[in-house]
Order: structure tokens, then sequence, then C-alpha cells
């Protein structure tokens, strides 16, 4: 039996129970994966100020995050075929998320629907959204999350065309999986994952499916999918969205400060500085390179949130003390569902809020909002 420590060992977990095309869509990035890897290794580079006798009794971590109480500073990131990763993901993940008193967003590429999602929490979740070219779809996309009650729209900027993501090309991903021999050997491995989707009916696109006209079949829906992503979008589309959403709007996939700027002066209630886990741009600035100019050029007119490379307690108190309000983790809550369901997903928040509160004390802080770039070596 495995003893669970931290967040790699299940990571490793994971690994052995979820089909090879579906642990390597969430735990891979684009071309030469460089971008990827570089978001974890330069979070790894920053070194933090040990201090010592101090009163370190009674410490928090809570915080707020676009007015919203939290438990950290913390929310799980849309994550595209979550429901693939184990059966009824994001349901499991939201309603994990739920409990410890964080924020879940849900994918526009889910497997679970908005409605799937609204029926089995009592919270309000977000809601992350492309754009697609069907404007109306868009649109109705938007009201269905609106009539759910999610209380905020996270919108991707950096996904207007796929980046090359050379192993999912490689495994043939598709969902379902299509049964080829490689498939077929390797589910033959994977009986506990085979088991658990027999007893689910979500194991398609159900943001999509039965919502287009036209789109019946798997085949139709992919090709619909891939034909979607909108190369027009720009920062007029996001006057769009705001005239159709009138709760909080995130926009994420902001990895540079002009960008950032722009964000601000459009109106939107926070940014998520992000290279989309290294799986768009390859060669990118690592997430965590760019976020103290971004801290510095816009802090003070909206909230600045980070992703990419969160894999610690530590993490997240590197990037809160670099300046962002609040972090978000997507590969990190994606291993705890592949390895142990709901419970992983519970096993990850965890193990980040003891670390994040250890690394605080050891760094001479209770308070989480007073951390800052004095607890850092720069």
């Amino acid at each position: 039996m495995t003893i669970v420590t931290d967040v790699a060992d299940l990571q490793a977990l994971a690994k052995r129970r979820v089909p090879k095309m579906f642990y390597e869509y969430a735990d891979t990035g684009s071309w030469t994966q460089s971008t990827y890897h570089e978001n974890e290794a330069a979070l790894q580079r920053q070194k933090l100020r040990q201090r010592v006798a101090r009163n370190i009794d009674n410490r928090s971590v809570k915080t707020t995050m676009i007015g919203e109480d939290v438990s950290m500073p913390v929310a799980l990131a849309p994550v595209g075929l979550t429901g693939m990763q184990h059966a009824d993901g994001e349901i499991l993940a939201a309603q994990a998320a739920e409990e410890f008193g964080v924020p879940f967003t849900l994918s526009t590429m889910s497997i679970c629907s908005i409605e799937d999602v609204a029926e089995n929490t009592k919270s309000p979740f977000w809601f992350q959204l492309y754009v697609m070219r069907d404007r109306g779809f868009s649109e109705r996309l938007m009201q269905r999350a609106h009539t759910a009650g999610c209380s905020a729209l996270v919108l991707t900027l950096d996904l207007q065309v796929l980046g090359q993501r050379h192993r999912d090309i490689k495994n043939g991903l598709s969902t379902p999986p299509k049964p080829g021999p490689a498939v077929l050997a390797d589910l033959a491995l994977k009986p506990r994952w085979c088991w658990q989707m027999l007893q689910t009916k979500r194991r398609q696109f159900g943001n999509i499916h039965g919502h287009v006209s036209g789109v019946d079949d798997m085949t139709s829906l992919a090709e619909w999918t891939n034909s979607q992503f909108d190369p027009t979008l720009d920062w007029s589309s996001v006057e769009w969205v705001k005239k159709h959403w009138d709760r909080k709007l995130i926009l994420k996939g902001i990895n540079d400060v002009e960008d950032a700027k722009i964000a601000a002066d459009i109106g939107a209630d926070a940014i998520v500085v992000s290279n989309h886990g290294g799986r768009q741009l390859d060669g990118a600035l690592a997430s965590y390179d760019v976020l103290g100019d971004i801290v510095d050029a816009v802090g003070d007119r909206i909230e600045v949130h980070f992703d990419g490379g969160i894999r610690s307690g530590q993490d997240i108190f590197k990037a809160v003390a670099m300046g962002a309000r609040s972090t978000y983790i997507g590969r990190a809550f994606i291993y705890g569902l592949g390895a142990k369901g709901k419970d992983g997903v519970t096993k990850v928040l965890e193990i980040l809020h003891k670390e994040l509160d250890v690394t605080m004390g050891l760094c001479g802080e209770t308070d989480i909002a007073r951390v800052g770039r004095h607890n850092m070596v720069l």
C-alpha cells in the first residue's frame, strides 16, 4: 500500500490507474514541452527566507478570491476531459472543492455538463468559457452557466488555435477511446478505470452533446469541436462576453505585461497569469517568471491570480509572496482524482494546505495576507 505524503505520490498512482491517452493528455505539454517543465522549474528556483524565534501560533491561510471566502489561496483550474480521468470526475472534484472551501472551475470541454455539476453540488462554482465561432452557442453556454448559479465566468484567451501536443496525436486521443490494439492492451491493464466508466452514462462532452444541431455522434462532435476554436477572438470579443455576463469575470491566459494592462482597462474582475500549463506556446516564459512584473504593473487595479506549475504548498506560498492574490491547481488535483477519485482530490487539498501552513510558519508569518516579497530571497 502506497503511503501518500505529497502530490508526487498521487501522480505515480494516477499513472498506474488512468489509461495512457488520458493521463498524458493532462501530464504533457506542446512541442518540446520546454514551457511545461519550466513552469515547475521557475518555482523551484525561488528560495525562501527562513525566520526564527517568532511567535507563529494561530496561523491562518484563509483569504478571498473575487470577494468569495476561500479556505486557502487555491482554486481548482478548468481541465478538459476531467471526467475521463475518473468516472464523473468533474462532479467528484467539484464536491471535494466545495467541502474543502475552495472554488471549482468547470471547463467548457468537460465530460460532466454544467447541469450535472449544479445538480450534485450546493455552492456556486465557476465556469470556464471558450468563445466558439458559433457565438450563439457561446451565448447559450453563458446562459446555462448563469441559470446554474455559477458565480464567475473564467474566459480563456490563449486557445484561439490548438498548440501541437505530440503525445495526444501519438496516443490517438479520443473520447471515448477508439478500440485499436494499443488502446485495448492499455485498457486491459486498467480494470478499475474500465469498471468505473461502465457504471456512468457520462462519456462525452456534456456541455456540447445534445446542445448543437447536427451533432449526434462522436465523429460529428469531434469535427464540430475542432472547427469551433475561434482565431478571431480579440479584445472586442471580451467586450461582447461582458455584455452577456453580469457576474464576476476572470480573464485567463495573461502572460505579458501589456496584455495585463489591457485586461485591467477593460474592466475584468481578475486575471490569471497563465501559459495554459505549457500546452499552447512552447518556448513562452514560465508563468512565475512574469508574475512579478504583472503584479507591479496592474496589481493595484485588478486581482492577479496565478496558474502554472503548482505542485506543493510551497509553490502556493511563493506565488502569493510574489503578489498573486491566489493560485489555481490543474494537474495536481487531476493526479488525485485519477488516483483515488473524490478522496484523492481531498487528499491533494489537505497536502497543499498543510505544506502552505508549515511553510508560512517557518518563514515567520501567521497570516497569508501579510506574506510578501520580504519572505523571499530576491
